[in-house]
C-alpha cells in the first residue's frame, strides 16, 4: 500500500456555505421531505453520530450501497464498500471536517453490496454542540457514468414530475 499523500482541500468548505451545497434539495420543499422522491432521484440523506459511529440513512442511501432498506449498517461495513482510493480520500476529508469544523464534497467510487461499481457524490457537514463536532450529516447522490466532477449536487437530476 502506498503512503497517503495529503489531499488538496479544494473540496472542503466553510459551514456558512452549507445552504449553497444543498440548494437543489432545499429549493423544493416536497423533495426534501419525501424520502421516496429522494430515492427515486438517486439521493439519500445520512447522519453519523461520532460518539459511537452509528449511521442513520434514508432509503436512497441504502439503494446506492445496494443494502436492504432499514437494516442496521455498522460504519465499518459502509466504509468497506468504498474503493480503496475513494475510502482514503473520504477518511482524510472526514477527519479534516471534524477537526476544523468544515463541510466537504467528494465524488467517490463505491462497490455496492449487490455487485458492480458506481460513483457517488458525498456531501458532508458537521453538527455542532457547545462548540464540539458531535455528528456529521449530509446527502449522498448516485452519479451516472460520465458525470463530471462537481462541488455540489447535480441539479439536472432533480426534475419533479
Amino acid at each position: 500500500m502506498r503512503p497517503t499523500e495529503p489531499l488538496p482541500l479544494n473540496h472542503s468548505w466553510p459551514l456558512y456555505a452549507l445552504r449553497e451545497h444543498l440548494a437543489p434539495v432545499m429549493l423544493d420543499d416536497r423533495l426534501a421531505r419525501d424520502d421516496e422522491a429522494l430515492a427515486e432521484r438517486g439521493l439519500g440523506l445520512w447522519h453519523c453520530n461520532l460518539a459511537d459511529d452509528t449511521l442513520s440513512w434514508t432509503d436512497g442511501v441504502y439503494d446506492i450501497f445496494g443494502l436492504e432498506r432499514g437494516m442496521v449498517v455498522p460504519r465499518p461495513l459502509a466504509v468497506s464498500l468504498y474503493a480503496p482510493d475513494s475510502c482514503a480520500a473520504m477518511e482524510q476529508l472526514r477527519a479534516y471536517a471534524i477537526r476544523h469544523r468544515r463541510g466537504f464534497t467528494l465524488d467517490v467510487d463505491i462497490r455496492p453490496a449487490e455487485g458492480g461499481e458506481c460513483t457517488m457524490r458525498l456531501i458532508a457537514a458537521p453538527i455542532m454542540e457547545e462548540n464540539q463536532v458531535i455528528a456529521l450529516h449530509g446527502v449522498k447522490q448516485f452519479l451516472p457514468r460520465g458525470a463530471g466532477p462537481s462541488k455540489g449536487l447535480d441539479p439536472t437530476l432533480f426534475i419533479l414530475s
